[in-house]
């Protein structure tokens, strides 16, 4: 490791800018001789990537070909799928991201769309003053929580916050995994992915809580709505591409599944004439889940501890596997 490290700090969507007291500690942790720059322009971004060790950030191929010195990226993103390409996985830089920071937001927005869905408060909300002539009719379809199945697909972070969640509504959690994980008092069982089948026929809303990778692209399609109750609602917070966007719109309007609750969707954004967006019962927002006050803070805490670790040659927190993807 060179004696002074660089540091660059990349600007974007989830960091919109470092505040002072973050920039302190990072200097603070780099000691005098330490470098940092913050790229607020795609240009300053270049211009500094080829003196920097360490990047927070995004990183695509473009600027990683610049790099010279890379050591480690810290991605601001929880789901890493960008940082997946050729170059990248084929270097030997480490990867680390906001593993364990972001699935409460992510959780809350799950339920967000869910009750929206199940209250049918979407319905209302679009009719405005109207809705008072489907008062009845929302009445009947009202659906409450208690006592259905949550199906947590993936039960890193983000599913173990959607369990505990779903637990307070006095649902009962089922789970599966690609890894082996331990339990948690709301869903002490998690079975291997081979119980994936089971579980969409068991459950009565399936969150989508695992990362994007080469297994989950299209996890859900045809085959998988089949298997699935002509009641159940999907709810997907994570990466748009898990799901077969035509085989959902197939699912929905044959009436394999009910509806669904979407912030990401495959190949997004959708087009104004999508037929996901004049289903009555699904509910979309725009890639808003990811988003909370205190994330930027978190992920800046985060940063920190591991410059001081990378400093001090000490394990970092929150590596990623490229191998697998996440």
């Amino acid at each position: 490791m060179p004696d002074a490290t660089n540091v660059l700090i990349i600007t974007g969507l989830t960091l919109p800018e470092v505040p002072a007291p973050h920039l302190d500690r990072v200097r603070e942790t780099l000691g005098p001789d330490g470098q940092v720059t913050v790229a607020t322009t795609r240009a300053d971004a270049l211009a500094a990537a080829p003196t920097a060790d360490v990047i927070l950030g995004f990183l695509d191929p473009a600027l990683f070909a610049v790099c010279e010195r890379l050591r480690w990226v810290h991605a601001i993103a929880s789901g890493v799928d960008a940082f997946m390409f050729p170059e990248f996985l084929a270097s030997d830089v480490v990867l680390t991201g906001e593993k364990g920071l972001v699935g409460g937001h992510l959780a809350d927005h799950a339920f967000a769309l869910l009750l929206a869905i199940t209250r049918r408060l979407a319905a209302a909300v679009r009719l405005g003053p109207a809705a008072w002539e489907q008062r009845v009719a929302f009445r009947r379809e009202e659906i409450e929580l208690d006592g259905l199945t949550m199906g947590i697909v993936g039960f890193g972070g983000t599913g173990r916050a959607v369990a505990r969640r779903a637990a307070a509504f006095g649902m009962r959690c089922r789970a599966v995994d690609r890894d082996a994980v331990e339990g948690t008092p709301e869903a002490p069982l998690v079975h291997p992915m081979s119980h994936f089948p089971r579980l969409l026929q068991q459950s009565d809303v399936v969150a989508v809580c695992c990362p994007l990778t080469d297994e989950t692209r299209h996890l859900f399609d045809d085959a998988a709505f089949a298997r699935m109750k002509p009641s159940a609602i999907l709810i997907n917070v994570t990466r748009g591409e898990i799901v077969d966007g035509d085989a959902l719109v197939r699912a929905i309007e044959s009436g394999a599944i009910a509806g669904a609750g979407l912030d990401v969707a495959p190949g997004e954004p959708l087009p104004s004439d999508h037929p996901l967006w004049g289903l009555e019962t699904v509910v979309m927002t725009p890639h808003t889940a990811g988003a909370s006050q205190l994330r930027a803070g978190r992920n800046l805490d985060r940063f920190t501890e591991n410059l001081r670790r990378f400093q001090n040659g000490r394990p970092l927190v929150g590596v990623v596997d490229t191998a697998l993807g996440y």
